[in-house]
Formats: C-alpha cells, sequence, structure tokens
C-alpha cells in the first residue's frame, strides 16, 4: 500500500483547484473582456471551493483529532479499555499506532497497581496488628481514614470505622489503651481480657503500641499499630523458664557437688581420727550453702509473692521516706494523695524502678518521680533521661528473666508487675520525647 502523509492529502485535493483557478481568470478575460471583473468572479468561484477542499481534506483528521482527546479523557478517568482504528498508512497512522502502544502500556501497569493493590489489601486486612490510620481535618479535628479488620475489631466490635472522630473513639475504649494513645510515642500497656467464656479466670491482654507521623496530601497523618503480645510473651516465658531451670540446676550442681565431696572428706577424717581440718571444711559447707540459700531465695520471691496486707498509705510520707534510701526528684506535689498499698511490696517496686532509672544513666539528677490523680485512678510514673529503650527490648521487658544487663537476673521489672498487679493495678512504659523513659503505676484511688 502507498505511504501518504497528511501534506499529501493536501495536495492530493488542492491540486485540481489550483489548476482551475489558473485557468478560470484567463476564460473569463476572454468572455468578460475586463480583467479586473475576470478576477473578482474567479475569486467569487475559487475561495469558496478552497475551503470546501480544505473540509474535506481535514475532515477524517478532525475526526481521529477527536477521538484522540476523547480516549486521553477516559484514560484519565481510568478506563484504558478503549481503541482507535484509522485506515490510512500516513503519519496520522503512526500517531495512532503510538497511542494504541501507550494504551497498552498504561493498561498492563493499571493492572499490575490493582494486583498489588489488591495483595496488599489482603496483608493488611488480615494481619493480627491492628492497624489506625488518622488524619487531622481542616476543622482540627482527628478521624479515622483508615481501620484493618483487627482495628475494627478491637474499637469497634468489627463494625467500619472509616469517617469515626478519633476522640469518640479513645472515650469508648478502656483506660489503659485510652492513656497509651493519648501521651504519645511508642508503648506497652495491659488491660484486662472481657471474654465472658473466661469471666472465671479473666487474663491480661498485654499490647504494643507503635506510632508513625507523616504528612500526605499536605495533611498531617499518623499510623497507629496495635500489636498483641500475650501470646508472644506465653511463647517466650516458657522459654525462659525452660532457660531458668537449666541456670537453676547448674547452680544446684555447682554448690551441691562441694558439699557432698567436702562432706565425705570431713567423714573420713573423722574415721581417721584428724580433726584439725574439720573448721576449715566446716566452714566451706556453710559458705556454699549461704550461697545457695541467697540464689534460691531470689527466685522464690518472685515465685511465691504473698497477698499484700493493704493499708491507707499517704504518698507525700511514703515517698518523703523512700527518697530518704535513694535519690530523685519530685515533680509536683504529692499533699492529700493516699492509696491503700502493702507499703513494704510498693516500697520494693518503687526501689526496684528507681534502681533501673539510675542505671540507665542520662543526665545527672534526671531521675523523678511524678503522681496525678486520675478519674478513680492514681498514676505514679517514675522519669528518666536514659537512652530508652529500643522496641525489641520494649516489648521484652515484663517477661521475667529477660535482662540486658551482664549481671541482672531479669527480676526486678517483673517482680514490680506482679506487686502491682497484686494491688489491682496496672504497669506500663513508653519512651520519653526528648530521650528517656517513662514507667508508669496506675493504682486504685483511695480518695
Amino acid at each position: 500500500m502507498i505511504r501518504r502523509s497528511v501534506a499529501g492529502r493536501l495536495l492530493f485535493w488542492l491540486l485540481p483547484l489550483l489548476a482551475v483557478a489558473i485557468a478560470l481568470p484567463l476564460l473569463l478575460v476572454d468572455w468578460l473582456g475586463d480583467a479586473r471583473l475576470a478576477a473578482l468572479v474567479s475569486a467569487l468561484v475559487i475561495v469558496p471551493l478552497a475551503a470546501w477542499a480544505v473540509k474535506r481534506a481535514l475532515a477524517p483528521v478532525n475526526s481521529l483529532f477527536r477521538a484522540l482527546a476523547g480516549s486521553v479523557n477516559t484514560y484519565r478517568d481510568g478506563e484504558y479499555n478503549s481503541g482507535i482504528h484509522w485506515r490510512g498508512q500516513d503519519d496520522l497512522g503512526d500517531l495512532v499506532k503510538a497511542h494504541a502502544e501507550l494504551g497498552e502500556v498504561l493498561r498492563e501497569q493499571r493492572q499490575g497497581l490493582v494486583q498489588r493493590e489488591l495483595l496488599l489489601d489482603t496483608m493488611v486486612q488480615n494481619t493480627p496488628v491492628a492497624m489506625l490510620l488518622i488524619a487531622a481535618g481542616g476543622d482540627g479535628e482527628r478521624r479515622v481514614v483508615f481501620a484493618n479488620l483487627a482495628a475494627r475489631k478491637l474499637l469497634h466490635s468489627g463494625w467500619k470505622l472509616e469517617g469515626q472522630r478519633f476522640d469518640d473513639l479513645l472515650a469508648a475504649a478502656p483506660v489503659e489503651m485510652r492513656e497509651a494513645m493519648q501521651r504519645g510515642g511508642d508503648g506497652l500497656f495491659a488491660i484486662d481480657s472481657d471474654d465472658e467464656d473466661e469471666a472465671d479466670f479473666r487474663e491480661e491482654q498485654v499490647y504494643h503500641l507503635a506510632r508513625r507521623h507523616f504528612r500526605l496530601n499536605g495533611r498531617k497523618h499518623e499510623l497507629l499499630l496495635l500489636r498483641l503480645l500475650t501470646n508472644e510473651l506465653r511463647r517466650q516465658e516458657v522459654q525462659t523458664w525452660k532457660k531458668v531451670i537449666r541456670v537453676i540446676s547448674h547452680e544446684l550442681n555447682n554448690s551441691l557437688a562441694p558439699v557432698a565431696s567436702l562432706a565425705h572428706s570431713g567423714a573420713e577424717l573423722v574415721r581417721r581420727g584428724r580433726h584439725e581440718r574439720l573448721e576449715e571444711i566446716f566452714g566451706t559447707i556453710e559458705e556454699r550453702a549461704r550461697h545457695l540459700e541467697g540464689f534460691i531465695r531470689g527466685y522464690a520471691r518472685f515465685a511465691k509473692l504473698p497477698q499484700p496486707l493493704l493499708n491507707t498509705v499517704d504518698w507525700a510520707h511514703f515517698l518523703a521516706s523512700l527518697h530518704r534510701q535513694i535519690a530523685f526528684e519530685m515533680e509536683g506535689s504529692a499533699e492529700g494523695m493516699s492509696s491503700r498499698i502493702d507499703q513494704a511490696q510498693m516500697e520494693q517496686a518503687l526501689l526496684n524502678l528507681l534502681k533501673n532509672a539510675h542505671e540507665a544513666g542520662g543526665e545527672s539528677g534526671g531521675v523523678s518521680v511524678r503522681l496525678t490523680r486520675l478519674p478513680e485512678w492514681l498514676r505514679i510514673e517514675v522519669l528518666d533521661r536514659g537512652a530508652g529503650m529500643n522496641e525489641s527490648v520494649l516489648q521484652n521487658a515484663l517477661v521475667p528473666f529477660y535482662s540486658t544487663k551482664r549481671n541482672g537476673t531479669g527480676l526486678g521489672l517483673a517482680l514490680t508487675r506482679e506487686i502491682v498487679e497484686a494491688h489491682g493495678g496496672r504497669l506500663s512504659m513508653h519512651n520519653r520525647e526528648g530521650g528517656g523513659l517513662c514507667v508508669a503505676i496506675q493504682l486504685p484511688d483511695a480518695g
């Protein structure tokens, strides 16, 4: 097939007209006898014919351009199924071919995006981590723009959350979750299970909260991730108990083996009537026995925590007594605040937290205690300006015998948590803005 161009199409229609434009004035001059009149009549004939010829020549081109414009509009609307056909083998045919190739590329990219979006949505919706995306509106209200199935189940009984006011959701959430979300930063908190089938032996559910801030389309967004750690902690506790059994077995063997050997040696010396080394042997046996006793007592204290003996304690006097044992700054006043607590157990719990705060390092004198009265609760916060905890340590901090210290037993925070929960309270922790850690104890308010 002969290839033609747009210029060739125009020339095809205009050449006959050009021949007429040359011949017609000559004929009219001979017929009319007046050159000016002949030129005028020729113009009146030639100009409409030229306009008709150009319109006729460009009519398919104009139709093609309208089709291209409509196709571009469908691309803008996300539709890539329309096509354009051009029979001519010319420059416009090349344009239509390039346009079809572009549509094919866009269609393949669109299908790839749809498949990836479907895969991502399936993964996000079925992940056990509750995901909540919050956006600040022009009216200053924070509203939910996305929530996966886990977030809907956790916060709204499975119902849709998009468009809900975030503050309304917080008002209906458990107090521990509400406080963790309101104070900012990552954190760890625990709430009671509300499973009616387990009402007789309700187990607390431990959650890790992570939050990230970013801007999308010029608006501030916040992504909240709530991960249930209860099952993971239970598995870690089983592994930890196995480790503890190995440690205790090793320690018992290290102490009992020399004791047995020394007892045998002492008996042999007595049989021979040689008593000069018995004092040394008995002293070594006593030393090993006392070491073993102290080792076992530390673990027994955690395993056999007695029920707290509750008495009304004034916090101002209690903290003043605690300050004489370990240094800390007092933020605000504790005057007029009291709780029903076991003073000895709570003193041990706070001493553990204050020692950890001092060992965390940071600024000199950066360890402080703050009391806050909440509705039906009293909140005691131990604050430091150390390095804080990374996400991995924060998730494992409450696991018994987990420790990042070289010589640590991993019992301090676990024992503190047991004491606090025995008082009907909750223990939570989060990294502070500007560095450091905040460990918070919530106790029922005695008024």
